[in-house]
């Protein structure tokens, strides 16, 4: 009945998605005028509508969330690219004012937490993981506990967590990536379980992450994130073929996300809240200056001739998924207070008119989405308005946590978006 339901809704989702406009439908290159992104504030019918069109593209494709991801292998899909899909998908349910379609949302993300193959557990079902990748699914499983607390649905998760804290282990985020799929569960349990133990271990963790990996991986001189002690000063250091040093948009972007969902639920009087508040606000600084006239970021954030001067032309932007996910802090910035709507307000406009103008294609198809990797220019396939990426789900995720957001935003009148 279920599967029923929510094949019936992304058909009516795309019958009342409105189509972006003309030039979304076949961008092949990025706009080069700043007009393109510095339009007025867009609707809030419009936002609406435009996140309805995308997730229903992306669940006519996936009618079942159980089945396996099969590409260079094969994958469950409780992996984390799946888990940031749902991220956003029960973003956009909290803004969902059409209750069938609000109900279909969590009917599917429901299905896809109980699949027959991993039954609401981390990554590949092993508890002992400390790998951040196997935790993200975590965040969606706590949205799901908190609208019907069924033991199961968290538990697995939980005891994975519990592991990684009584293993001392504060080297296990690595890589930048981590801080967004891990950090917001631990900060999930400190407030669910009332137990500053989550928050105290997250903070260890953090901290490796910033200060100690690689000899710190948070730059403090310009405010961005190197991905992993590769690219962070030392040996190995890898530079661009340009000789400037390499910030990856969707890695600063995953960190961005992070302070925004674990700020949104830690206790105003935690700790170190004021320590990730001032990160954020760092970097949200340090994008401000690097952002396109089209309203993107590059894949390579202070390069924009990273990936053609690697033989790669076409690869340098735009970007979708790092320019989502700034767009979703930018817009959590400003209803959290944390950031000046006067100074972040124009550039997030910017962001979400570039996204619609030349990313979402008029059947709803997100494109401009590098694939998964770890650093600018994958080298697999070349960005464009028609490539699909490796993987389609984590992208989806990115924009609709950024459009989700924005409808907030609009909702708490920070931002006045006309309806």
């Amino acid at each position: 009945m279920a599967a029923r339901r929510i094949a019936a809704v992304v058909a009516l989702a795309a019958s009342w998605a409105c189509t972006p406009s003309a030039g979304s439908a076949a961008a092949s290159s990025p706009p080069s005028s700043a007009s393109s992104g510095s339009a007025a504030l867009p609707a809030a019918s419009g936002v609406l509508s435009t996140l309805r069109l995308v997730n229903a593209h992306f669940m006519a494709k996936w009618p079942d969330p159980t089945i396996d991801i099969v590409g260079r292998r094969v994958w469950p899909s409780n992996i984390w690219t799946r888990a940031v899909y749902y991220e956003g998908l029960m973003g956009l349910r909290a803004v969902e004012p059409d209750a069938q379609l609000a109900a279909s949302y969590y009917d599917y993300a429901v299905r896809w937490g109980e699949s027959p193959s991993h039954p609401w557990q981390v990554g590949f079902g092993d508890p002992a993981t400390v790998d951040a990748d196997m935790h993200a699914c975590g965040q969606t499983y706590l949205d799901l506990y908190a609208i019907d607390p069924q033991p199961v649905r968290i538990a697995q998760v939980e005891e994975s967590i519990r592991r990684l804290i009584d293993s001392a282990n504060t080297a296990a985020w690595w890589w930048i990536d981590a801080i967004q799929m891990a950090m917001p569960v631990f900060a999930r349990f400190g407030v669910l379980r009332k137990d500053p133990i989550y928050f105290e271990a997250m903070h260890k963790l953090y901290t490796h992450t910033r200060d100690v990996e690689g000899g710190g991986l948070f730059d403090e001189k310009t405010g961005l994130w190197w991905r992993d002690k590769n690219f962070s000063p030392g040996e190995p250091y890898t530079r661009s073929p340009n000789g400037i040093d390499v910030y990856w948009s969707r890695g600063n972007g995953w960190v961005l996300a992070a302070f925004a969902r674990v700020l949104e639920v830690l206790p105003a009087d935690a700790p170190n809240r004021a320590a990730y508040v001032a990160d954020f606000r760092a970097l949200a600084a340090a994008l401000l200056p690097l952002q396109r006239e089209d309203g993107f970021w590059n894949s390579s954030l202070a390069d924009p001739n990273h990936c053609a001067a690697a033989g790669e032309a076409g690869e340098d932007g735009p970007e979708t998924t790092g320019t989502a996910l700034f767009a979703y802090g930018f817009a959590w910035g400003i209803r959290s207070g944390l950031l000046d709507a006067e100074t972040y307000g124009p550039p997030l406009v910017a962001v979400w008119n570039g996204l619609t103008r030349v990313a979402v294609r008029a059947d709803g198809f997100l494109g401009w989405v590098q694939s998964t990797g770890a650093a600018p220019c994958t080298g697999r396939e070349p960005l464009s308005a028609d490539a699909v990426p490796d993987f389609e789900d984590f992208g989806v995720g990115c924009f609709l946590l950024a459009g989700s957001e924005l409808l907030r935003l609009g909702e708490h009148g920070k931002v006045s978006l006309p309806r």
